[in-house]
């Protein structure tokens, strides 16, 4: 006979935090965000630690290459999506961890033949104005010269002028010798009023750059995620197909965690695939697993080698998985059940597994509510695809500019293999649908925002840190009524265009 449980499960919108005691100490600027993203034993520190609780979810219209840097400095992890070749992935991965290493391999080149068109086109596609130029256009090449957006004019200059004519030669350039510090590149850049320093290798080849702007960006940034090389850190996502050939090309790239993507975890699939990486790689890899939604499945992944647990089926804004196949929970009551699995699995091990709440956030208080329920951080998809980073196009629709945003469950995404239950290699219905979100701006004010609420409620709550929330919450379950009566009600609202004099 079936089991049932004849308790609603809940979303967050059903719930409410309520004040607690805040002393003179609860402060925003005295809250840390800090939270570990793997698991740890008691006692000890967790490998990888974030200073906000966000992490990208892994679908092809949020995680891109430019989004995981800009969520990496403002110091959360964003997880490279993985419904793509695995060479695509390992170079998303690759261009990540070249981005701030202090010497960056140069990814603008030309040669001293090609034209200021190319200078132009090139400038577009990468996004970067300083321009190496090398003997033959390659990274690798003898470096003859520099081409900067100072050099050119593209209204009063022919396109079809040679480069040579225009560039900085190398003659004229100040650049430093392959084996110079990062503190030594870093002066000569602040003594010469510099933008870039070409570092050369002993052979006259280009080795790499510095730019005053890492510099200025780690101040700007300063809970910015790096590894121990100073490069920031990613995630990738996984299948439970290709993980054999995957999984060590992403590694190879440099990524610092994986996670299976999977709309339903509590499965032999992820089984076998974490006790592939396990015999292969130890423990030196880190890798999270899901999706699960009761104390089941947190158990069975567990003991399964998960370095961190994600909850959540049918929640997310695009995942229409409940309505095509009937399975799912509310993703409050989901996340309260296994969080408690949590804890008991750390009192009787000592081992302690973070648990990632994915889907189900509508609102920036929902994040603070997924908390305090137990959660150590927040996988979110609609909310990041709204931003400049995102890989997706900025469009204008009915006079507003949007954002488009997709499921991997979509015909769009045809990610087949994160709905996989064996048999044959393809997406057979949807779980996911094709949509617009309203466009946001950049990552960097927008998440600002977001943690600045948080840690607002937090001191409302008497709390300075997530593990001290968690500890302290009070929480209540709310009304229809009272949910109604939360939002502006009986006005008549000003148009968001008024101003008022």
């Amino acid at each position: 006979m079936a089991i049932y449980i004849n308790e609603p499960s809940h979303t967050f919108n059903e719930y409410l935090l309520i004040p607690g005691y805040s002393s003179s100490e609860c402060m925003p600027a005295n809250v840390s965000l800090k939270t570990p993203l793997v698991k740890y034993k008691k006692g000890e520190k967790p490998a990888i630690e974030m200073t906000i609780p966000m992490v990208s979810a892994i679908m092809q219209s949020v995680s891109g290459e430019k989004l995981a840097v800009a969520l990496a400095k403002a110091g959360g992890v964003s997880f490279i999506y993985g419904s793509q070749t695995i060479e695509q992935e390992a170079a998303m991965v690759a261009k990540v961890k070249a981005y701030k290493s202090g010497f960056v391999p140069s990814d603008s080149n030309v040669s001293p033949d090609m034209t200021m068109a190319a200078v132009v086109a090139l400038k577009k596609k990468t996004g970067h104005s300083t321009v190496a130029v090398t003997s033959d256009g390659t990274v690798n090449g003898k470096l003859v010269g520099i081409v900067t957006s100072r050099d050119y004019r593209v209204s009063r200059m022919d396109p079809a002028t040679p480069v040579r004519d225009f560039m900085t030669p190398l003659e004229k350039m100040i650049y430093a010798k392959n084996g110079v510090t990062l503190g030594e590149a870093n002066d000569i850049i602040w003594d010469k009023k510099l933008n870039a320093l070409p570092i050369v290798n002993e052979d006259g080849t280009l080795n790499s750059f510095v730019f005053r702007k890492d510099y200025a960006d780690h101040k700007e940034n300063p809970g910015e995620l790096l590894d121990e090389k100073k490069r920031y850190i990613v995630g990738a996502g996984i299948n439970t197909r290709d993980y054999a050939e995957r999984v060590p090309a992403l590694l190879a790239a440099g990524a610092d965690a994986l996670c299976i993507d999977s709309s339903e975890g509590f499965s032999e699939w992820q089984k076998l695939t974490l006790q592939w990486i396990r015999q292969h790689y130890g423990d030196s890899v880190k890798v999270g697993a899901g999706n699960v939604v009761d104390r089941d499945g947190f158990n069975f992944l567990a003991e399964c080698g998960a370095d961190f647990i994600k909850v959540g089926i049918g929640g997310g804004s695009i995942c229409i998985t409940r309505e095509t196949k009937g399975i799912g929970r509310g993703q409050a009551t989901a996340l309260i059940e296994v969080c408690k699995a949590r804890d008991e699995y750390f009192e009787k091990t000592g081992v302690y597994i973070p648990v990632c709440s994915d889907g189900g956030i509508v609102y920036d208080h929902h994040i603070t509510l997924a908390l305090a329920m137990g959660a150590d951080f927040v996988m979110l998809g609609r909310y990041f695809a709204r931003f400049d980073e995102s890989p997706t196009e900025k469009v204008m629709i009915g006079g507003t500019y949007v954002k488009e945003y997709w499921g991997e469950g979509s015909n769009r995404a045809r990610n087949w293999q994160r709905y996989d239950l064996g048999g044959d290699k393809k997406l057979s219905f949807e779980e996911g649908v094709d949509s617009y979100v309203p466009y946001a701006g950049p990552l960097k004010e927008n998440v600002e925002k977001t943690t600045s609420k948080i840690k607002s409620t937090m001191c409302n709550c008497g709390a300075l840190t997530i593990p001290e929330l968690q500890q302290k919450a009070k929480i209540t379950l709310v009304s229809a009524t009272s949910i109604v009566e939360g939002g502006a009600h009986d006005v008549i609202r000003k148009e968001k265009n008024t101003t008022d004099k």
